[in-house]
């Protein structure tokens, strides 16, 4: 039993993955094009027609309503392939004008591809007539049942949901916000890019649809905070580090400065408590004072380079350095010094472990 609900974890989460790969090009498009019409054409870029800032706001507006029926589109061309994509994009529309957002999109997206499936399995044709099967039976039965569907069943649940998390995020003030920022921060640093962080991205690309920007802006800091932390850390500290350690902080560090956290996971391996206890110490307190800041980030990727983007980009970077700070010195302060036992172990685990992630890893760091 417990094989099969991982079985069912594993696909859901396949087909969940591509919808999102497909997404965030357009969210980050979309995102940079809205950032750049405000930052030239200030707050009111909207009211200052025919200027270039006015139109690039535009763009990124028309993308952003693009982003629901892309991964309700997506998500169904996972499951069913190519049948999945048409009816994908009407019931996606369909949850942007009821209002059920990127939830709406993503359940919308499973319903489709699993209805075009048992459209092909239980429908049957004469062979004479097969051929309109992909191009007009199949769509057109897919896009009647998934949309009356989320019409009449799906749709409004979630839009309850959906306007109750965003009037809640909306509400919140002083502590509350620095409460969820804490946990937001320490959930994108937790496992260096695993399921704890994959969630928390998730949550946050959602909110950023729904036009909420501080949580995106808490998963740029606990994403960035961990290698820059541990650098910290190796410079405070360098007798507590050994050489293959060191040799991965070559490649952590930039790829930290990039959003890429999981050039750390050679380094956490080998000390895995410590150093995630002094990693989510510092994005939990970074993720606090983002949100209590009210710093928000318009996209959901680009590392540092995009930071100019955000609102209070100051207090986003001041953030950051607290945040590197503190995880600096809490894992100076705890971690042990290396002896030539642990050199040696070092060694011997870079020779023989035949894992392909590790292996990868290691190589990139080298």
């Amino acid at each position: 039993m417990t094989n099969k609900g991982s079985h069912v974890g594993q696909i859901i989460k396949k087909h969940l993955l591509t919808g999102i790969s497909y997404m965030i090009p357009l969210i980050v498009a979309a995102g940079i094009c809205i950032a750049l019409g405000q930052l030239l054409g200030g707050t009111d870029v909207a009211e200052k027609t025919g200027t270039v800032p006015y139109y690039l706001n535009q763009l990124g507006g028309l993308g952003m309503g693009l982003v629901v029926p892309l991964i309700c589109a997506a998500i169904a061309y996972s499951i069913s392939d190519r049948p999945g994509i048409a009816p994908g994009l009407i019931v996606g529309y369909v949850c942007s004008q009821i209002q059920a957002g990127f939830i709406g999109g993503m359940v919308g997206g499973f319903l489709v591809g699993y209805v075009v499936l048992a459209i092909r399995k239980y429908v049957r044709l004469p062979a004479s007539m097969q051929g309109l099967m992909p191009v007009m039976v199949i769509p057109v039965l897919a896009t009647i049942l998934s949309g009356l569907a989320m019409y009449l069943l799906i749709g409004q649940p979630i839009v309850w949901a959906q306007n109750g998390l965003t009037h809640m995020l909306e509400s919140m003030q002083g502590g509350s916000k620095f409460l969820l920022g804490a946990v937001l921060g320490a959930m994108a640093t937790f496992d260096f890019g695993g399921p704890v962080n994959k969630t928390m991205s998730l949550f946050a690309d959602g909110l950023l649809v729904q036009g909420v920007y501080g949580p995106e802006a808490v998963k740029f800091v606990g994403s960035i905070i961990p290698p820059l932390g541990i650098t910290l850390s190796f410079f405070l500290t360098r007798k507590k580090y050994t050489r293959s350690e060191k040799e991965a902080l070559k490649a952590a560090f930039p790829m930290g400065i990039c959003m890429i956290t999981e050039g750390v996971i050679p380094i956490a391996a080998r000390d895995l408590f410590r150093v995630v206890l002094s990693c989510v110490i510092g994005s939990a307190i970074a993720g606090g004072l983002i949100m209590t800041w009210g710093v928000e980030a318009p996209v959901p990727h680009g590392g540092l380079f995009v930071v100019p983007l955000f609102t209070h980009p100051w207090l986003f970077t001041a953030a950051l350095l607290i945040g590197t700070v503190l995880c600096g010195v809490a894992l100076s302060m705890i971690k042990k010094t290396v002896t030539e036992a642990d050199e040696e172990f070092d060694d011997t685990l870079g020779v023989s472990v035949d894992d392909d992630d590790i292996t990868f890893t290691l190589e990139k760091a080298q």
